[in-house]
């Protein structure tokens, strides 16, 4: 353990002993250290505490740390530690969990607890330091719902007070990113408690970027030669049980009828490959068919826990550029660099590349009982993904536990602005489903061979994508992404004609554009479309009707006077058509 991890460790000590000496009475959780400081769950009996109060049990904590204690550590029998405990139910629960006939305690003061450590020697060791509650939130003991909820009061913790503040600041910038506020004030999405978590509903704004992405993704795959497919979005729980679904993903499934009923059982796809298989099942294939690249914009839906759902970044329906390619052995590699030269086009193109990781997700040999497949299957099926990506000449990671349960899989990973990592998109090399669905194609001398499937997406999550972008960018999306790419404003109702003129050039070169003549005055359309981060806004006065041409105000607030609308559709359509990032106001 690092040491500013155990100067934190004790910091939970500390800070629970300070609520004590404040508070009185109370049954004592579990106080780890965390990424940036620590928490401590406690069960206040004769008081209720909230924010306000973390500024006082801040000041006790330092007053405790001047005093310079000692952390004293005893290893005692479970039997000693039950009777120093008798009043603390959660220690008691603990204890009885722990292995061995002896257990730790960490004394500060008058504090006692129960706790493996490691801790510092003395408090004085953690003077200087920059601490900073912030947080009270709601928590089970051990996680459980049916445990009760404690009060969880979190920490911030770092080496000085300029790291601290340091670190305050970026979460101050961070916050101003946050796509969940942007998105709400900026009118990308919305989300309604009636609906249910994970479930936002994209706004009109957020309806075009995201149908933007499609048919630019859907084009782009066309061009590579894949098969547009369209399949249900949902199926028998038959389906699943070939798959392998049914035994190893039904927990993160969407489930309805009742077998004991005598009904059917059916669940949602959470994923789109034991559907797409149907299309090469179809007919008798040979080696000719293949490589099939089968693509799809798919709709899924995955029950993850309401804990874990955030704005657009972990949602329970969400739609993904997802395709399949069957292909034979010796066509694995060259297919499997296409998807990874597509999915790095698409970053590209979008911005993201700069910002992404790459991952190889393993299998855990330790939990065969979560995968399919022998152990050769899986070495053979990992080395080889080593190889391309070596080949390829990606720099990654390696995760065990991280692969799908029927193969593994390169992750590209994303940060959001709080550092929380995702993966934005997966290319899966599977050795494992072909074989359940009986999927053969004829070899050049007529034998029968099972194919190999690469499961890819191009750009991912499509609403994860937006949160991404929106964070990245501020709102500020680059030209070709944005939803109103321009806006035309006539400065009063003379004018308004060739305004309308203006906007149909727009609309007839494909350009995004909104012709702004509501109630509001010419001053304040401006200044909405800045807030709302319109890249350009066109302003239509007598001057512009006479010489026929159009001014220009930026979003960044650069105003260009009396230019050729002629050439400012050109200016446009390069940005759109090279999917350029910047913004170009050179005209």
């Amino acid at each position: 353990m690092e040491l500013l991890e155990i100067k934190r460790h004790s910091l939970s000590h500390i800070m629970a002993y300070a609520a004590k000496e404040l508070f009185g009475d109370i049954h004592f959780g579990v106080g780890p250290a965390i990424e940036n400081g620590f928490y401590y769950d406690l069960d206040f009996l004769n008081a209720k505490v909230e924010l306000q109060d973390l500024a006082k049990i801040e000041n006790k904590m330092r007053e405790i740390i001047n005093k310079k204690l000692d952390f004293k550590r005893e290893d005692i029998s479970k039997a000693e530690a039950k009777k120093l405990f008798k009043t603390q139910p959660y220690k008691l629960e603990l204890i009885a969990g722990l292995e061995g006939d002896t257990v730790a305690i960490y004394t500060v003061g008058d504090f006692v607890d129960l706790c493996k450590g490691p801790h510092v020697n003395n408090t004085s060791e953690l003077k200087g330091m920059g601490i900073k509650l912030h947080k009270l939130s709601g928590a089970y003991f051990k996680g459980d719902q049916n445990n009760k909820m404690l009060t969880r009061i979190y920490g911030y913790a770092f080496n000085s007070e300029k790291e601290l503040k340091e670190y305050l600041n970026q979460l101050e910038e961070a916050l101003k990113r946050d796509h969940v506020k942007l998105g709400k004030e900026l009118k990308y999405f919305t989300q309604v408690d009636y609906i249910g978590k994970g479930l936002p509903i994209l706004l009109p704004k957020g309806s075009r970027v995201v149908q933007g992405l499609q048919r630019f993704v859907e084009d782009e795959e066309q061009r590579r030669g894949y098969l547009l497919t369209k399949t249900p979005l949902f199926a028998k729980s038959d389906l699943y049980k070939i798959s392998g679904h049914w035994d190893h993903y039904q927990d993160s499934m969407f489930i309805f009828g009742d077998e004991k009923k005598g009904e059917e059982v059916f669940a949602l796809r959470p994923m789109t490959c034991p559907f797409q298989y149907q299309v090469f099942l179809n007919e008798p294939r040979s080696y000719r068919d293949l490589p099939m690249r089968l693509g799809e914009t798919s709709t899924l839906f995955r029950n993850e826990s309401s804990g874990e759902m955030h704005g657009l970044i972990r949602v329970r329906q969400f739609t993904i550029s997802e395709g399949h390619i069957i292909c034979r052995e010796n066509q694995v590699e060259d297919e499997f660099a296409e998807c990874l030269k597509l999915a790095k086009y698409m970053l590209t193109c979008v911005g993201l590349i700069e910002d992404v990781t790459f991952r190889l997700s393993k299998w855990d040999e330790n939990d065969k009982a979560k995968y399919i497949g022998d152990k050769a299957s899986w070495e053979r099926a990992q080395n080889k993904m080593r190889e391309i990506l070596h080949h390829q000449g990606i720099e990654f990671t390696e995760a065990d536990g991280e692969a799908a349960f029927y193969g593994p899989k390169l992750d590209i990973q994303y940060k959001s602005v709080h550092g929380k990592e995702d993966t934005l998109i997966t290319i899966q090399l599977d050795f494992a489903l072909a074989e359940k669905f009986g999927m053969l194609y004829t070899d050049e001398t007529g034998a029968k061979r099972m194919p190999y499937i690469i499961h890819r997406t191009s750009l991912g999550c499509y609403e994860r994508t937006l949160a991404y972008l929106i964070e990245k960018y501020a709102g500020a999306l680059p030209f070709w992404i944005m939803a109103t790419q321009v806006g035309v404003v006539p400065i009063n109702a003379e004018v308004e004609p060739y305004a309308k003129e203006i906007y149909n050039k727009l609309i007839a070169a494909n350009i995004r554009a909104e012709f702004q003549n509501g109630e509001a005055g010419f001053g304040a359309k401006l200044n909405e479309n800045r807030k709302q981060k319109v890249p350009f806004s066109l302003i239509v006065g007598a001057k512009e009707m006479e010489s026929k041409t159009i001014s220009i105000k930026s979003r960044n607030g650069k105003q260009i006077n009396n230019i050729s609308l002629d050439k400012f559709i050109k200016v446009c359509r390069d940005m759109i058509d090279n999917c350029k990032i910047e913004l170009t106001e050179d005209f």
